[in-house]
C-alpha cells in the first residue's frame, strides 16, 4: 500500500491530494494540463438545479500574494452535469475519486441536486457548499445559522446514502458548534475552509470585483484553514478535508498535522497546473520521513 493511501468516510483514496471545488471545472477542462489520475481525486465545480451564469466581470483580481474571486458559482446546471460531465469522469477516471460540490438558493435546491445525482456511479460523496461568500442568496447564510444548516443536512441525508461533507466558512465564530449541529443532523465530514469574505477598491473608488465583494484565497488563508481544521478534527471527531493556501507538500503537511485526512489544492493549481502533482511528490517525501506522524496526530 502506498505511504500516502488514505481512507476518508470509508472510501479509499490513493493519496490525500484533491483538486478543490471551483478550480478544476468538472475535470475535462484541466485534463490536458493536470494529471488527474495522479491525484487522490477532485471536487467538482458547484452544481445547482438550474444553470447559473455567475457574477459580472471582473471576477478575479490579484492582491498581495492572494487572489480575490467572485465567479458566483457559475455552472451548467444539474441536467447537463448529469448528462455530460459525470459520464466523462466515469469514462476517464479509474483511480481518482469524484466528490460533487452542491449549491442552491433554497434547502430544496440542495436536496434536489443530491437526489438527482445520488445514483451516478462515479460520485463518491457530496460536498455541501454552505459557505460561499461571493453570491447573495444561497451563499453564507446556510452555514451561518446552525438550525438552517441542520435542516439542510438532515434533508440531504434523506436523499442519499453517499457521505455528506459540509464545507464551512473560515469566518464562523464557533466552528465546533456549527460542526456539532451538522453532525447531529447526519453530516459525515467537513471541508475547512472556504474562501474568506473580502473586498478591495480600485483607485477610482470602484470595487475591484464586478459584484463588489468576493472571497480571498491563496497563501494568506493557510494558517486560518489549519486552525479551523484542528478545531473540527478535535471537537467533531469527523474526518476533514483541509483546504486553503496549499502551495507545497509542506503546506499540505500542515493540514495533516492538524488532523485532516485529505487536502485540496485550488489557487496554486490555477497559477501552476503542475503544482498538484508536485505536491503529491513532496508530500510523499515528507510523510516517508515522518511516519507515523499524521496518523499519530489524528488519534492523539
Amino acid at each position: 500500500m502506498s505511504v500516502l493511501a488514505a481512507t476518508f468516510v470509508g472510501i479509499p483514496f490513493q493519496n490525500p491530494v484533491l483538486l478543490a471545488a471551483g478550480t478544476a471545472g468538472f475535470g475535462r477542462e484541466v485534463a490536458g494540463v493536470i494529471g488527474l489520475e495522479a491525484l487522490g481525486g477532485l471536487v467538482t465545480k458547484a452544481v445547482s438545479v438550474e444553470p447559473r451564469h455567475g457574477n459580472p466581470a471582473p471576477r478575479v483580481a490579484e492582491t498581495g500574494g492572494a487572489m480575490l474571486n467572485s465567479v458566483g458559482l457559475a455552472n451548467p446546471g444539474l441536467d447537463v452535469v448529469r448528462g455530460e460531465h459525470l459520464p466523462w469522469l466515469r469514462d476517464h477516471l479509474r483511480n481518482a475519486r469524484v466528490i460533487v460540490n452542491v449549491v442552491g438558493n433554497t434547502v430544496e435546491d440542495f436536496v434536489a441536486v443530491v437526489a438527482g445525482l445520488t445514483d451516478e456511479p462515479v460520485v463518491a460523496a457530496f460536498e455541501l457548499n454552505v459557505s460561499c461568500p461571493n453570491v447573495g442568496k444561497g451563499g453564507l447564510e446556510f452555514g451561518a445559522d446552525d438550525a438552517i444548516l441542520a435542516d439542510l443536512v438532515r434533508r440531504a441525508r434523506g436523499a442519499t446514502q453517499h457521505p455528506l461533507v459540509v464545507k464551512l466558512s473560515p469566518a464562523l465564530h464557533n466552528p465546533a458548534g456549527t460542526a456539532a449541529a451538522a453532525t447531529a443532523a447526519g453530516a459525515d465530514a467537513f471541508t475547512a475552509v472556504n474562501t474568506m469574505p473580502a473586498l478591495l477598491y480600485e483607485e477610482d473608488g470602484r470595487p475591484r470585483l464586478g459584484s463588489g465583494g468576493g472571497g480571498m484565497s491563496g497563501p494568506p488563508l493557510l494558517p486560518v484553514g489549519v486552525r479551523v481544521t484542528r478545531i473540527l478534527a478535535r471537537e467533531s471527531g469527523c474526518p476533514v478535508i483541509g483546504t486553503g493556501g496549499i502551495r507545497s507538500g509542506r503546506d499540505a503537511w500542515q493540514y495533516l498535522r492538524a488532523g485532516a485526512t485529505l487536502v485540496a489544492v485550488g489557487t496554486a493549481a490555477l497559477a501552476d497546473p503542475r503544482a498538484p502533482e508536485r505536491i503529491v511528490r513532496e508530500l510523499r517525501e515528507i510523510v516517508t520521513r515522518h511516519r507515523p506522524g499524521p496518523g499519530a496526530e489524528r488519534v492523539a
